[in-house]
């Protein structure tokens, strides 16, 4: 006989109150300009959600571009949240969606954290008072044929106003496009590093910032990690040689919180063969892990499989069979 829903605790609405008036109180002692970031205060492990979905009203003259640098959000993701609304000339009166809920990533937290599917960087420091923090930016990762490497690695070196060195392998590519470039770029306004940069102890991958900014969140790099300018500032005086990075493959994100499961999803790299029903299953089979085989009878799969062709980047609740929700439950209480 099947067990009933409310035994296995999939969704109790008084815990899952309790968990995100935590997460609230957590998220309502950060404060942090534009230029630093979205900044928040660690949360437990069993918290793994920080930030809150904004909106945003548009003028005559904005684009999405401008309003996701604004935001702290990257072009992709705010693209993915707003589909349908153009880029250039998004109108006047639209309601944008500004993606800055996130699932923290599943890594160690410690040092710097960069999610490839996402195009997004965490970094997870102490402030003056010793508490943990988690500061987050978008970033620009290699595209399909320059990918940017996985695994862990760390910073090796620091550099201010820095010279390119363009490899042969990208001399080769511009002069193919008719755009040649010399053997040393020089630090200015031309260099497409900006004018900060963190060398990883992977050889020929960097993090650094960009003259052309408006090409932040996408992937357009030679597998390299592109920044707003003001947030590799930010970043370049936050770190110190021997900070820990690690690189990621997760286009889907899983939290647990008060019970019910919310999901993260991303579009996967495009240079890997992954189905919508491959990661159906993958996440269903994380939540058997966490909560047992009963859980996932419950899980409405064709409003899950809506989710992961949406890939909008915002998280939310697991559609449940016969738990229904108008309301996603973080929103109904201002999370």
């Amino acid at each position: 006989m099947m067990t009933r829903l409310s035994q296995i605790k999939l969704f109790q609405p008084t815990a899952l109150r309790t968990a995100i008036t935590l997460a609230c109180s957590l998220m309502a002692l950060s404060g942090a300009g534009a230029a630093q970031g979205a900044r928040y205060f660690v949360p437990p492990l069993d918290i793994p959600i920080v930030g809150e979905v904004q909106r945003y009203t548009t003028v005559r003259t904005d684009t999405l571009s401008d309003i996701a640098r604004l935001y702290g959000v990257g072009h992709d993701e705010i693209v993915a949240a707003n589909p349908g609304v153009d880029v250039w000339m998004p109108g006047v009166g639209v309601d944008v969606v500004l993606p800055t809920r996130f699932i923290l990533p599943d890594a160690p937290r410690r040092g710097i954290v960069v999610n490839l599917p996402e195009m997004r960087l965490y970094h997870y420091a102490e402030d003056s008072a010793g508490r943990a923090i988690v500061t987050t930016h978008p970033v620009s990762v290699g595209r399909m044929d320059w990918r940017t490497p996985l695994g862990a690695s760390k910073v090796v070196a620091k550099v201010a106003d820095p010279n390119w060195y363009p490899p042969k392998s990208i001399r080769k590519e511009h002069a193919e496009d008719g755009d040649p470039l010399p053997k040393v770029v020089l630090a200015g306004p031309d260099n497409p590093l900006g004018q900060h940069m963190l060398r990883l102890g992977i050889p020929g991958y960097l993090i650094h910032g960009t003259n052309r900014p408006y090409g932040v969140g996408m992937r357009v790099t030679h597998g390299c990690l592109r920044m707003y300018p003001e947030d590799i500032a930010w970043l370049f005086g936050e770190v110190d040689v021997s900070t820990p990075v690690m690189l990621l493959n997760q286009p889907y994100k899983l939290a647990r919180l008060g019970g019910r499961f919310f999901v993260e999803m991303h579009s996967s790299l495009e240079e890997e063969v992954l189905s919508a029903e491959k990661t159906r299953d993958d996440v269903l089979r994380d939540i058997e892990l966490q909560a047992g085989s009963d859980a996932v009878a419950y899980v409405d799969r064709v409003a899950l499989m809506n989710v992961i062709h949406e890939a909008n980047g915002v998280p939310v609740p697991v559609p449940l069979l016969d738990a229904p929700m108008a309301l996603d439950p973080l929103e109904e209480i201002g999370f």
